[in-house]
């Protein structure tokens, strides 16, 4: 089975392609029955149809498929999730065999509908910008702000609110005199009280300017603002404005002492941006787009006090006592995100700061309305800049990301939803299909998304609910539909249907094993201990993982009682505790040598991305260049580790090249510069021209590190490989590599230990 060709088609990869017939069956499957989502997958050969979907009747509410049944002739067609017998709509009068419409081609399993219903108010972004930082930060950052208006759609509304020891709302209506709203920064502003402070809210209805004449005249119908056009206008209205007001822009007047931290409202500030926002644009597309250039240190969400003595907490200060702030602005944040999530709007965190800011406490405003978290040393760096301006990235005039999305799950009554893993919160739809046994996200079968992207992937959980005792009939599949309704960047309300099906089979079906994908399965597996980590100790969770690795291997396995030698995997699954090894090492779960705020960052991007991107994440591809043949991927092992060759290692969130110490001596000669060393030189950009390619579509830009052999910065390289040969033992795979100082287990210590738990039967 081709799960690469099915995840092009529908976005879909499963960790399961036939499925186990009976609840006890899938129990012991250890791996739950679960997919990959992608939800907004692009599809160039398939672009949207513009009519309506034909629904179920109510409260099944599932959408024609190529797995309904049809009657031509009576104009009938049977839901396949409910039962139902609905009649096609009047339009549908010529259907016949040869005459079908799209959505019951085979081919469209996904369609993507343009419904005729279209959002009042265009995409709204609210620049929230922190003025604590250097000369040389606030410039770097207000060029890439002006540089962001020009690739915004110009009907696209924007607003600013600048932030340092005060918060300020800045009114985009006056051209010769700029004019703000200063709130105090110590304090937390409520919704009813920043309605009252702007005059806006559901009470105050107004037009932009001419509205009214284009509504009598017909040409459009007029967004209400709700009072709040003052602040926040279209680009194509308030450009010169905006790009004045920030051209002006200062730093902080506040003075600050030697020994202190500047005062930093970015609580305040985010309070003030939400409860504008849900007053203002209630339902409607948005985002928060906030540029952090330090800790807050005042105010409600406040991370770390002003005094500089007063260190920033870390992963053992948490787990201990909670850190002094930690719990209390987690919690006001939570708060922000789940209001935010409402009223669909999206949360973006921009880092520009060698120390932590506090994305610890502000991870729920990213991940639960699916907004982007990018951390960098500072404004002027690259990876900022990049990043920043991909966001806004086009297809054709559209921007490539969309709205206020909300996910539904409709599955067949065998089935059970137990939840979603991905940026996300519940929508508060408790179903027939909602299991009671929960996943990450569970009790519902809708969630809302404030923002998508094409690379949005989100993990869905199931439960086979059939008992032993009820029989399925042969050939029969179980089916699920995912509904994702969103706003697209051009006002028109889009959904989007996939429709997969899959058979059932005996649990004693050799056809159950042989449809597992293993790395879907490794990536699904990674959510749960992911998740499960952001609640409970690292300590249990690595056990978790050992246990469920254990227990598949024993399910799945071949082997001899008492005789680990004899331990076989199928092809299918021989990878998976490859991934489970480097999954337990990965800065997921390990948080030595990372911050609270690194932490968050890596697991943020675990939950946004796709399979291929997710096992990069957990096991990054190796690459070797050498002069004996062509680049070639080679083990991610100390072995791999010679003085003859140029690697290249991506792990996502950098990317990395490194020189061995003979190519290293040879470039510093200055021999690629002569002509009879071509090859030399061809060797070292090689890597080079690969890492470029690898760099253009990844958000966020990941760090760029080119370094040699025994080196400082080797050791980016060294962290991630398999210690095969280290100072106490000598790799199996013959001589070569480089000696590995650490006392961390190597991959084949791992499986010798896993063989001899799995063959005698014990547990981790």
């Amino acid at each position: 089975m081709d799960f690469e060709a099915i995840e092009d088609q529908d976005g879909v990869r499963c960790a399961w392609n036939v499925l186990p017939s009976t609840r006890i069956e899938a129990t012991r499957g250890i791996v739950p029955v679960s997919m990959l989502y992608t939800l907004l997958k692009e599809r160039a050969d398939y672009p949207p149809v513009m009519y309506e979907p034909v629904m179920c009747k109510a409260p099944c509410r599932a959408v024609l498929n190529p797995y309904c049944q049809i009657d031509v002739r009576g104009k009938l067609w049977i839901c396949p999730f409910c039962l139902q017998r609905n009649q096609f709509p009047p339009h549908y009068k010529d259907i016949a065999q040869n005459n079908l419409p799209p959505e019951l081609h085979p081919r469209f399993t996904t369609i993507e509908y343009g419904l005729s219903r279209r959002s009042p108010v265009p995409p709204v972004f609210m620049f929230v910008v922190d003025t604590c930082v250097e000369e040389n930060e606030l410039k770097a950052l207000k060029d890439s702000l002006i540089l962001a208006l020009s690739l915004l759609p110009p009907t696209a509304l924007v607003g600013l609110i600048t932030f340092g020891t005060m918060v300020q709302l800045h009114e985009l209506g006056h051209q010769d005199c700029p004019k703000s709203y200063v709130f105090r920064g110590a304090k937390d502003y409520n919704v009813k009280q920043i309605q009252e402070m702007l005059g806006i809210g559901a009470g105050v209805r107004n037009m932009p300017p001419g509205a009214q004449q284009q509504q009598q005249a017909g040409q459009f119908a007029p967004q209400q603002t709700y009072g709040a056009d003052r602040f926040v206008q279209t680009v194509e209205q308030c450009e010169f404005t905006l790009t004045s007001i920030l051209e002006q822009l200062q730093r902080d007047p506040w003075p600050v002492a030697g020994d202190k931290r500047p005062l930093r409202s970015t609580g305040a500030a985010l309070a003030v941006a939400v409860g504008m926002m849900e007053a203002a644009f209630p339902n409607a597309g948005g985002r928060i787009m906030v540029f952090g250039g330090g800790p807050a240190t005042q105010g409600p969400g406040m991370v770390v006090g002003p005094e500089l003595r007063e260190p920033m907490r870390s992963h053992h200060d948490i787990e201990k006592d909670g850190g002094r702030y930690y719990r209390k602005a987690a919690k006001f944040y939570e708060g922000l995100a789940r209001r935010a999530a409402a009223a669909g709007h999206a949360v973006d965190l921009f880092t520009g700061c060698l120390d932590q800011i506090g994305l610890a406490e502000m991870k729920s405003l990213a991940n639960w309305t699916g907004g982007h978290m990018v951390l960098a040393d500072s404004f002027t760096t690259t990876i900022f800049r990049q990043s920043f301006q991909r966001v806004f990235g086009k297809d054709g005039d559209a921007l490539r990301m969309g709205f206020n999305a909300t996910l539904e799950v409709q599955t067949t009554k065998e089935l059970k939803v137990c939840g979603l893993i991905g940026p996300g919160v519940s929508g508060g739809k408790k179903t027939a299909i909602v299991s009671d046994t929960e996943i990450g996200i569970g009790s519902t079968s809708a969630w809302r998304l404030a923002a998508v992207t094409p690379q949005t992937t989100v993990g869905v959980y199931f439960e086979v609910a059939n008992q032993q005792s009820q029989a399925l009939q042969p050939g029969s599949r179980g089916l699920v539909q995912l509904i994702t309704t969103y706003q697209h960047s051009s006002g028109q309300t889009r959904l989007r249907v996939t429709t997969i099906a899959r058979n059932w089979a005996e649990g004693s079906s050799p056809d159950v094993p042989a449809s597992f994908d293993q790395e879907a399965a490794a990536v699904l597996m990674a959510r749960i201990a992911v998740f499960k980590a952001e609640a409970d100790e690292v300590a249990g969770v690595l056990h978790w993982v050992d246990r469920m690795l254990i227990r598949l291997c024993q399910k799945f396995g071949d082997f001899r009682r008492d005789d680990p030698a004899s331990f076989r995997l199928a092809p299918n699954f021989s990878m998976y505790p490859h991934f489970m090894y480097y999954l337990r090492r990965s800065q997921f779960l390990q948080v030595f040598n990372s911050s609270p705020d690194e932490t968050a960052f890596y697991r943020h991007c675990l939950f946004q991305e796709d399979t291929s991107n997710s096992l990069t994440m957990i096991q990054p591809p190796l690459m070797s260049y050498g002069f004996e043949g062509p680049p070639a991927p080679v083990l991610l092992d100390s072995v791999s580790m010679k003085p003859d060759v140029v690697l290249l290692l991506d792990t996502y969130f950098y990317i990395l090249i490194w020189h061995g110490e003979t190519i290293a001596e040879w470039r510093n000669a200055g021999y690629h510069e002569k002509p009879e060393y071509e090859n030399l030189k061809l060797l070292l950009e090689a890597p080079v021209e690969d890492a470029q390619g690898l760099l253009v579509d990844r958000m966020p830009v990941p760090r760029y590190v080119v370094c040699d052999q025994n080196r400082s910065q080797a050791r980016f390289l060294v962290s991630k490989l398999n210690p095969s040969t280290s100072y106490n033992n000598v790799s199996q795979y013959g001589g070569g590599g480089e000696a590995v100082l650490t006392d961390d287990v190597n991959i084949n210590s791992f499986i010798s230990a896993l063989k001899a738990l799995v063959v005698k039967g014990g547990s981790s």
